[in-house]
């Protein structure tokens, strides 16, 4: 009796757990299903706008049968016998006319933009295309003429002869979030009207010089390219661009072409069939945690000023090599990739303000933006030394020697000193025979005097800052004794 009253109770306390975790749990599982999105309504709503885009080229090939003699040479280079075929009189041979043929190129996605037949895309779908078809949902196929493509943010437009054709939303990039449901229609290996869905996995990639795209765990695959990124309000946020692939199919991790931008680009190819960008004639690299606060920058941030082209809007504002450009026209440099995409986003004439960060202070300057026409690298060369003065730091691992003006003429530097042997904590450091030192902890160099003269001032225990130039770049080095 004892054995069953307590199995009763055991029974009743194990019930009572039960229906106290159902009564925890279940809102929560509730909650959860509430939150699961649903997307036929947007699929319903943005699909008729996706479009198919295929894609031909003109390729030329010889037309003719092949006489006698070549097929003689068929037969005995694969040591076939000879057919018994009918003797004919022996012919001249004529070159036969090169015949164009259109043959298939590739196929990707797009989007309508206007009711008028304005349709976005990749570049690199379009790119080489003599033809280009353009497949709507209700299966009508039009030609279509290629308005402009712009390779840098492989952004192009396309225009087919339509009227009443559904156009897309376009979203605010900026609300944005990460974690946020979204969906793409486009057409992998060919599959028109493919959807899928995931979430935006990061915002501001680089991955590019002129752009930061959106990541997101959406399946994308070839084809897919140039077809819409949809929030969960059914806007377009993104153009599907890019996935990071080993085996050329999705792996988890996509990229696409935030709007704002790539509607910037769609509107001056709108405007003039090409995109018109500023330029100011630096190269630049990043500024690591060590070199900011070896010279009192703080924050590892801005873009550091490795090589100025001669005769550049740079060049012309006074920015040297060795600056580090914290902001542009009032906005923040934080990263170096951000200085590319504010100047290249400036219309070429504009005059803007520069920030510097140069020698321990800042100071601003003032550029007047250029249009940018091809890739430019400030040219130098490395003229073999003319020692007139020569001295070592041996704390630091370091032998200098003077310029001869002939050579700062050659380099178009007021001022430096020649590595002549780098050993130990200089060589630790990444400094090598040949560099050009321009400064030290902050304070420039015109010869091996000043070198000397830095070297008395300083504490030789704590790290030291040295901005050289190796050739045609300028970079900064943290030498740290006795490491």
């Amino acid at each position: 009796m004892t054995y069953t009253r307590a199995g009763a109770l055991r029974s009743r306390f194990f019930g009572l757990l039960l229906l106290l975790f159902l009564a925890v749990a279940q809102p929560a599982v509730w909650a959860q299903t509430r939150t699961l999105p649903d997307f036929t309504d947007l699929v319903e709503q943005v699909g008729p706008s996706v479009v198919n885009i295929r894609t031909s080229e003109k390729v030329s090939v010889q037309s003719g049968m092949p006489d006698d003699q070549d097929m003689q040479d068929f037969f005995r280079r694969f040591g076939i016998p000879m057919p018994n075929m009918p003797r004919q009189a022996p012919r001249q041979k004529r070159p036969q006319a090169p015949q164009d043929e259109e043959q298939p190129k590739g196929v990707g996605s797009g989007f309508i933009l206007s009711a008028d037949g304005l349709i976005m895309t990749n570049a690199h779908v379009v790119e080489g295309a003599d033809e280009v078809l353009v497949t709507l949902t209700d299966k009508r196929e039009f030609k279509a003429k290629i308005i402009g493509s712009d390779q840098r943010t492989d952004v192009a437009l396309v225009k087919i002869e339509a009227s009443g054709l559904p156009a897309v939303k376009v979203g605010d990039v900026s609300r944005l979030r990460v974690g946020e449901w979204v969906m793409a229609i486009g057409s992998p290996f060919g599959l028109e009207n493919t959807v899928t869905a995931g979430i935006v996995s990061a915002k501001q990639r680089d991955t590019g010089d002129y752009l930061p795209f959106i990541q997101t765990d959406v399946a994308i695959n070839p084809g897919n390219s140039g077809g819409p990124l949809i929030n969960m309000r059914g806007e377009v946020v993104g153009i599907n661009s890019q996935i990071y692939s080993r085996s050329g199919g999705f792996m988890g991790i996509s990229f696409a072409i935030p709007m704002d931008e790539a509607v910037r680009v769609a509107d001056q190819l709108r405007a003039s069939g090409h995109v018109s960008r500023g330029r100011i004639g630096v190269q630049i690299d990043q500024v690591s945690k060590d070199v900011a606060e070896s010279i009192g920058l703080g924050k590892a941030s801005g873009a550091l000023v490795r090589a100025v082209e001669a005769g550049s809007p740079a060049d012309k504002a006074g920015i040297e090599a060795g600056d580090i450009i914290t902001q542009f026209d009032g906005k923040v440099i934080d990263k170096s990739t951000d200085l590319p995409r504010i100047v290249g986003a400036t219309k070429p004439g504009t005059k803007s303000t520069v920030k510097v960060f140069r020698r321990g202070a800042s100071k601003d300057l003032s550029v007047t933006v250029a249009e940018i026409d091809s890739d430019s690298v400030a040219q130098a060369g490395t003229p073999a030394p003319r020692a007139k003065g020569k001295v070592q730091a041996q704390s630091y691992g370091l032998a200098v020697t003077d310029l001869s003006d002939a050579q700062l003429r050659e380099l178009g530097i007021k001022g430096g000193v020649r590595v002549d042997s780098s050993v130990d904590a200089a060589a630790r450091a990444g400094l090598r025979e040949g560099d050009v030192i321009l400064a030290l902890a902050n304070m420039e160099l015109s010869s091996v005097k000043d070198f000397e003269a830095v070297l008395k001032k300083i504490d030789k225990s704590k790290p030291l800052s040295v901005l050289f130039r190796r050739g045609e770049w300028t970079q900064y080095a943290v030498i740290r004794p006795g490491k």
